[in-house]
């Protein structure tokens, strides 16, 4: 089991890395749309760029942590029970697949219920190992506010946020303080999805970017077809780093999820055994914030369940999204 490390020497680690997110300057292509091989997610990379080159950025990390620290010693839980999170999903459609129904939105919604308050079905999967640290009803619930729809000729989206400005041909957040903003755009040339984490809580880019065809289940592309690519992201977004700590038996800042050694892909067989610091066990690769297919994961841990709550409370990053 790792510990959680200071959090100020993640800060620092982050603030070294020099390595660039990347960008994808938006043009109008005849390029069609590109299938993705396997999960890629470049949240981490884009939040270490910020933290790298925006000195108040780590500020807000740093009290971040700070908080979260203190919530977890108290031991606290949402004195107010479920967090209700208001959502905007922003559809830009260059074709009439890309311009989701109201039915798929509502589809993805009821999935992200469902996986953050632990009643998805495939819940009964999670091995007998991990049943002690299982998250259970994270007390996070979303419901949907309105749909802002808008067709454009971009037939590629890159992860510079140009979706997210009308002057980009994107659309603007509607109150990122107060909403959780989800864009849903045609292309990202195979990458599922990306996000911002709570030291962006309320800047004009906060929120979540999803490629159609990852969206929801009905008409989604396997193996990424059961809205778990949204699951993951809003992951992100509640301050859950990659189960691996995006380094090899690297530290995602949660002592319930064994160490591993990298991301797993596809569909593994449980028990998948890695070995960390000389130790070896079982990794928890059906945790949504791992790389594997959406019928693969299934289950946040209790340490995770933590680290969301503590974003959500009435002194948190994300306390303005307590709307009910």
């Amino acid at each position: 089991m790792k510990k959680t490390f200071f959090y100020l020497a993640t800060a620092i680690a982050l603030t070294a890395c020099t390595q660039n997110s990347e960008t994808e300057t938006l043009a109008e292509e005849n390029s069609t749309t590109t299938v993705a091989a396997r999960r890629s997610c470049p949240s981490e990379e884009i939040r270490q760029q910020l933290l790298s080159t925006d000195a108040s950025a780590r500020a807000r990390y740093a009290n971040i942590e700070a908080g979260l620290q203190s919530f977890i010693t108290s031991g606290k839980v949402l004195a107010d029970g479920s967090v209700d999170i208001p959502v905007v999903v922003n559809v830009l459609y260059k074709s009439s697949a890309e311009n989701i129904s109201d039915a798929r939105i509502a589809e993805q919604i009821a999935i992200l219920n469902a996986d953050f308050a632990g009643t998805n079905t495939d819940a009964t999967k999670i091995p007998t190992e991990f049943s002690g640290v299982k998250a259970g009803d994270t007390q996070v619930r979303f419901h949907l506010v309105k749909t802002v729809r808008k067709a454009t000729t971009k037939t590629k989206w890159g992860t510079n946020d140009a979706m997210k400005k009308s002057s980009s041909g994107g659309i603007d957040a509607t109150s990122p303080s107060n909403y959780f903003n989800l864009w849903v755009v045609g292309n990202m040339g195979g990458i599922l999805g990306y996000a911002t984490f709570p030291e962006s809580a309320g800047l004009w880019n906060d929120g979540v970017v999803i490629a159609a065809p990852y969206f929801g289940k009905t008409g989604a592309t396997a193996p990424y077809n059961l809205g778990r690519t949204a699951t993951h992201e809003v992951g992100h977004y509640l301050n859950l780093r990659h189960i691996w700590g995006d380094a090899s038996c690297g530290n995602d800042l949660v002592a319930d999820t064994p160490t591993q050694t990298g991301a797993n892909y596809g569909k593994p067989t449980y028990p998948l055994y890695n070995t960390c610091s000389g130790t070896s066990r079982s990794v928890m690769f059906m945790n949504y914030m791992d790389y594997v297919d959406d019928a693969a994961m299934f289950m946040f841990s209790a340490g995770q369940k933590a680290r969301s709550q503590s974003v959500l409370t009435s002194s948190g990053a994300r306390s303005g999204l307590r709307v009910y």
